[in-house]
């Protein structure tokens, strides 16, 4: 009932209100009324967007927010850039919505603003003028261009028309406007509005370089407006016949449209000089080299390109006489819009054929790199590690903090943000603008709720998704405060060595691997890489080659580490050896230190020679658990089983199935036969452990596949066709 009444009063107010606002302008003689007293009234969509705006009352205040930005972002840009009476009804629809919405909320009858990020209303303003392009009759304030870019250029029919009852001087002036025209220079036309999109984009990323552009942009098109409101003038001040279709301009349409054009970009413009402390991310210097080289290379090259071509027929240019040094000056003009070369003065055209084609062309290939390399150097990231950080980082990890995954933060493509004080850090990596954090924020007891705060405000102010993967429970009530998502994203395995007793029914598989591998002469290392005999190291190469070989599959990296991370001083290697003093196989511990001591070990890197004894695997971690409790080790983690669930302890009832569950278990399943991950939840179950489920916490449940895709490249990076192809068809066995 209440989705009823809303359509009805919001559609009665929307439509009621525009006649009404209509009939007052049309007796008072103003133009858009009159203009538009024959559009269509009764609009559907307009009462459909009213109940929309009333519901968002009901909504929470990310998505109210969000709906009634882009929704008022919509309805505003199409009444400006087209102008009919439905997209102003519609508008006054959404506005009457709003206002009954807020009174049935039940909320307090105070008015609440939302905050609006400058990005994205920015990004609204760029796109206005496509909407002007795609209805060329629009009627709105803005909707300048779309209704005489078309009738600048006149067509042969006019031509010869003109030329019948001309002078041969004015035939000429025409033909020569004709050869400015062709697809090239309509295409030139759209730059200022690619580069508005450009810049668009670079703001809402905070970038400096797009404010500078967005200002220089705007100026210009204050720039192109006088001259092209200067070009119509002369066409139809001079043109008194119409013959190439120019109509006379009402003063009063001349005055409005003249102004939208000059005062929307003016003001623009001075908004972003205003708040340019807002965008101060600065590209990184290599990048800012890369732009100028490459915008120079090509503006160079083109220009050489033209300059040559023309000097073989500089003779036959329009006019007569035209000499080089004259093409050659006015060679800056084939970069600029069209409107700008037909009122500077003369312009110099080129005789039909190649010199014409690029005549015509070479301005739109320059803007086309230009918005390019604009491109690459606003999605170019300072991710590299700075002189010391991965000291600082070694040093908190000593002193405590970073859970048990913690020393990963130390493995390479991580960088890492520390906070004002130099006492807490986050280590990350930013994947096509998300930024994904490895293990919990490294910091003291009780600075996780700020550390996490000023962490995600870094994220803001970079424009990235701030994402914390595998964290662990004790975050989870600072991410309900923030009003995050969080999901399970696998389940951490752990011992106590201080109390294991390897004893009962539970244990008899561990035992029997324990016991055989003591009948068959196997004994243990621990050790660490930098203490290995040469010999040693040549056999813990040769068996994770063997490994990484057999399989078709990409390795995985991010949270699971290779070779190149066990050879840290400060990770610990348990060594299995046969009989015969061979490695049989080996594992690397992480440690977690309080205090400058290590108080527990994560396991990591697991190898085994493909001729060892059935159960040498359980053989050494339990050998591992062992030696740890002599060591005074207080935790062991097996680490993380991705996608795994914990099992439900005997007499409890499962937790209720959701969405993210269910799409967990699907993963694992599709994934099972390629990586294994329920097998390896299933082997560290022999060991008896306590499960200690992670987490990924995120902000926006609408990033979710952005997140998806960034992880997927964190611990792919470098899949080739050829194992994706492998992958596939495992998966599909």
């Amino acid at each position: 009932m209440r989705l009823v009444a809303d359509f009805l009063a919001t559609g009665l107010h929307g439509v009621g209100l525009g006649v009404l606002l209509q009939w007052v302008g049309s007796l008072a003689g103003e133009w858009w009324a009159d203009g538009t007293s024959y559009d269509l009234t009764v609009d559907p969509l307009t009462p459909i967007v009213g109940a929309l705006l009333a519901a968002s009352s009901l909504m929470g205040p990310l998505w109210r927010r969000r709906v009634r930005l882009v929704a008022f972002g919509l309805l505003i840009m199409f009444a400006l850039y087209v102008g009919d009476t439905s997209t102003v009804y519609r508008l006054i629809a959404a506005i009457a919505g709003v206002v009954i919405g807020h009174i049935l909320s039940g909320r307090a009858r105070r008015v609440t603003w939302l905050k609006r990020s400058f990005g994205e209303a920015r990004v609204i303003v760029a796109v206005g003028p496509l909407t002007s392009w795609l209805d060329p009759n629009g009627s709105g304030a803005f909707g300048l261009a779309g209704s005489f870019y078309g009738d600048i250029f006149p067509t042969a029919s006019d031509i010869n028309e003109l030329c019948a009852s001309s002078t041969s001087a004015v035939c000429d002036d025409v033909q020569r406007l004709a050869q400015l025209g062709g697809i090239g220079p309509i295409v030139q036309t759209f730059v200022p509005l690619a580069l508005l999109l450009v810049a668009a984009w670079g703001l809402r990323r905070g970038r400096r370089f797009a404010l500078w552009l967005g200002i220089v942009v705007n100026l210009g098109q204050i720039v192109l407006a006088f001259v092209f409101l200067s070009l119509i003038a002369s066409f139809a001040s001079t043109d008194t016949t119409d013959t190439t279709g120019l109509a006379a301009i009402d003063v009063g349409e001349y005055i409005v449209w003249g102004g939208s054009t000059v005062a929307v970009p003016a003001a623009v413009a001075i908004l972003l000089f205003v708040h340019r402390k807002r965008f101060a991310l600065k590209s990184p210097r290599e990048a800012v080299i890369r732009f100028s080289v490459t915008v120079a290379a090509a503006f160079a090259v083109l220009a050489l390109v033209y300059s040559v071509a023309g000097a073989f027929v500089v003779g036959a240019y329009i006019p007569q006489g035209t000499t080089i040094v004259e093409l050659v000056l006015d060679l800056p003009r084939r970069f600029l819009p069209v409107t700008i070369i037909g009122v500077t003065q003369d312009a110099l055209v080129p005789p039909p054929g190649l010199v014409l084609v690029l005549f015509q062309w070479i301005g739109p290939a320059f803007w086309a790199v230009f918005t390019l390399a604009s491109l690459q150097l606003l999605n170019a990231d300072d991710q590299t590690v700075r002189v010391g950080d991965h000291q600082r980082i070694r040093a908190l990890l000593r002193r405590g903090g970073g859970g048990t995954l913690g020393w990963m933060t130390t493995w390479p493509g991580n960088v890492y943000w520390f906070n004002a004080a130099g006492d807490a850090a986050v280590a990350y990596r930013v994947i096509n603008g998300v930024a994904i954090t490895m293990s919990d924020p490294v910091c003291k007891p009780g600075d996780e709720r700020q550390t996490v705060r000023d962490f995600a405000a870094f994220c803001d102010a970079h424009s990235w998704v701030p994402v914390f993967y595998s964290v662990h429970e004790q975050f989870l009530p600072v991410f309900d405060e923030m009003e995050w998502q969080c999901m399970s994203v696998g389940e951490e395995t752990l011992m106590h060595p201080q109390t294991l007793e390897m004893t009962g029914k539970a244990w008899q598989n561990v035992r029997s691997s324990l016991n055989r591998g003591v009948r068959e002469g196997m004994t243990t290392l621990w050790t660490t890489y930098d203490e290995l005999s040469r010999p040693y190291i040549a056999q813990i190469n040769a068996i994770s080659e063997a490994w990484v070989s057999e399989k078709e599959l990409p390795e995985m990296g991010f949270t699971l580490g290779a070779l190149e991370e066990i050879k840290d001083p400060d990770v610990k290697l348990m060594l299995a050896l046969d009989a015969s003093g061979r490695i049989a196989a080996v594992t690397s511990w992480l440690p977690m230190y309080r205090d400058g001591k290590a108080v527990g070990y994560t396991l990591d890197f697991m190898r085994r020679a493909d001729e060892s004894m059935g159960g040498t695997m359980e053989y050494l971690i339990a050998s591992s658990a062992l030696h740890m409790k002599e060591e005074g080790v207080e935790v062991l983690s097996l680490s993380g089983a991705p996608l795994a669930q914990a099992p439900v302890p005997k007499g409890e009832e499962p937790p209720a199935p959701t969405v993210m569950t269910g799409l967990s278990e699907f993963l694992a399943k599709t994934l099972e036969p390629a990586y294994g991950f329920s097998s390896l939840f299933k082997f560290k179950a022999k060991f008896n452990p306590s499960y200690s489920t992670i987490y990924m916490a995120y902000p926006d449940p609408l990033a979710l596949p952005t997140i998806g895709g960034a992880l997927g490249k964190a611990y792919l990076p470098t899949m080739s066709a050829k194992e994706a192809v492998s992958l596939v068809r495992t998966l599909v066995r």
